[in-house]
């Protein structure tokens, strides 16, 4: 069976750091940034991008929807 191979696209000046997106992901890929965007928040960021499968839970998660995600098989 194909492995699947995901990552997510972060709108980082419209995501204000609630934090629920890194306890959603079941492979720990996204942390919040040490660094700020304009607002001030600390963004989400994939910090293991190689280990994301594309669940989606990120994105169904995240209260202002700034989290896109992409699937590919490979």
């Amino acid at each position: 069976m194909a492995k699947v191979k995901g990552t997510i696209v972060v709108d980082i000046e419209r995501c204000k750091g609630c934090g629920l997106c890194p306890p959603a992901c079941p492979t720990n890929v996204i942390s919040l940034a040490k660094e700020v965007n304009a607002k001030g928040f600390h963004y989400a960021y994939m910090a293991n991008p190689d280990e994301c499968t594309g669940c989606v839970n990120c994105a169904l998660v995240c209260p202002d929807a700034v989290i896109t995600v992409y699937r590919k098989k490979n």
